[in-house]
């Protein structure tokens, strides 16, 4: 990629800045203002023809507007009514005509200067997006969101399997035509962390610049337990989306460990008293249930895998994916099938002689607890190899129909 001093001005992409505002009187001027500034820095470290700031006021009720309004060299959008935070992020964006667009929180905790670096490393990376990652040793940011936001980068982390430290940054820098392979994105405060869960699973290039972080200016519009819960809920919303297997693949992940972790000490202590205890039957009941979830959690995941291959064709399956769908091959399930379910039922054939011969049982309930684990295995396996096998006629008729032109 050519270096900016031997780019021509106007081959130079434009930078559009969007400040989304809503009450920030207190801040707005200064934020403004340091944007204004940065200007010249910005321009000659990243590479930039000219950049275009925006503010877009979200139904403000105090002064805010007119602030805005009294910078010249400023655009100023106001919604009459408040339309949420990615909201106004989308008008700004709409109405901005940068090939760059970048965003800045109202609140003066980011320094507008690095959005040099932002664009420097976004156009050396040859990347989709540039995230300002504020969890830095100096970051006064309050200590319980600092706890949450490292809480959302690991549960991201671990669903789409790349790295972010800072998933909810409100200071980023991206290529307009990488954000509209995003859409749609949400109105609200979870703007952030939505855009960062789709850019990784959808595999855009992200990289991340340490930025400082200043403690706001003026009450914070953000509420810990609410917009906690919705941000957690638009990464896994983009998991869903995107790579839906993977959250099931957690899920049975988390409940087969725990089902063999309870497992192991009955099945040791039977291995050497040839018994087991009374008081064992809640552990057997426990790792009865998360078995039984994780045994389903692993047939949502392969569904859940066709489901997205027949909206997106191109996607190719993981390993884990394919080993598992491997077992729900109809041979290998009819097998696995027959196994488990004959397994079982000899498990508790002495219990249906004695009680034909005698009328009553007293075989022991591990067995039909371990018993009634396999049938239920089976069953759920043989659901999902028939699910499976509709999904594949449907998509066999898809590919038919296309290649006819069939409706």
């Amino acid at each position: 990629m050519m270096e900016p001093d031997t780019v021509s001005q106007d081959e130079r992409p434009d930078l559009t800045v969007v400040i989304p505002a809503l009450n920030e009187e207190e801040a707005i001027g200064e934020t403004i203002a340091r944007c204004l500034a940065a200007r010249p820095r910005i321009v000659e470290v990243g590479g930039l023809g000219t950049v275009q700031i925006i503010v877009v006021s979200d139904g403000s009720t105090d002064r805010t507007v007119n602030i805005a309004r009294s910078f010249e060299e400023v655009d100023v959008l106001a919604f009459e009514q408040n339309r949420g935070y990615g909201a106004a992020l989308k008008h700004g964006f709409r109405h901005g005509s940068g090939r760059l667009l970048g965003f800045l929180d109202a609140d003066g905790t980011c320094e507008p200067r690095y959005f040099a670096e932002l664009c420097r490393t976004l156009r050396d990376a040859d990347a989709d997006i540039a995230l300002g990652a504020r969890l830095t040793r100096t970051s006064q940011m309050p200590k319980v969101r600092r706890l949450g936001n490292r809480l959302f980068a690991v549960l991201l982390g671990m669903l789409s399997n790349r790295a972010v430290t800072d998933t909810a940054s409100g200071m980023r820098v991206m290529r307009r035509d990488s954000l509209e392979a995003l859409g749609p994105l949400p109105n609200g405060l979870h703007y952030t962390p939505a855009m960062s869960a789709r850019a990784l699973l959808k595999g855009l290039t992200v990289v991340e610049v340490p930025i400082p972080y200043e403690e706001r200016i003026g009450r914070s519009k953000l509420s810990l337990i609410r917009d906690g819960l919705r941000f957690a809920r638009a990464i896994v919303d983009g998991v869903l989306f995107y790579q839906p297997e993977r959250v099931f693949l957690f899920l049975a992940m988390v409940a087969v460990a725990v089902a063999v972790f309870l497992s192991l000490y009955p099945v040791e202590f039977y291995l050497v008293n040839r018994q087991v205890e009374e008081w064992m039957i809640y552990r057997f009941v426990v790792a009865f249930l998360m078995g039984s979830a994780g045994v389903l959690s692993l047939g949502a995941s392969v569904l859940a895998n066709r489901l997205a291959t027949l909206e997106m064709p191109s996607r190719t399956r993981t390993f884990w994916i394919s080993l598992i769908a491997g077992a729900y091959r109809s041979r290998t399930l009819v097998a696995g099938v027959t196994l488990l379910t004959s397994g079982s039922l000899a498990l508790v054939f002495p219990g249906f002689i004695e009680y034909f011969r005698t009328g009553h049982v007293s075989l022991h309930w591990s067995r039909v607890i371990v018993a009634a684990f396999g049938l239920l295995v089976a069953f759920e396996a043989a659901l999902t190899g028939v699910l499976l096998r509709i999904m594949t006629l449907w998509s066999a008729s898809r590919r038919y129909g296309s290649e006819t032109g069939a409706e």
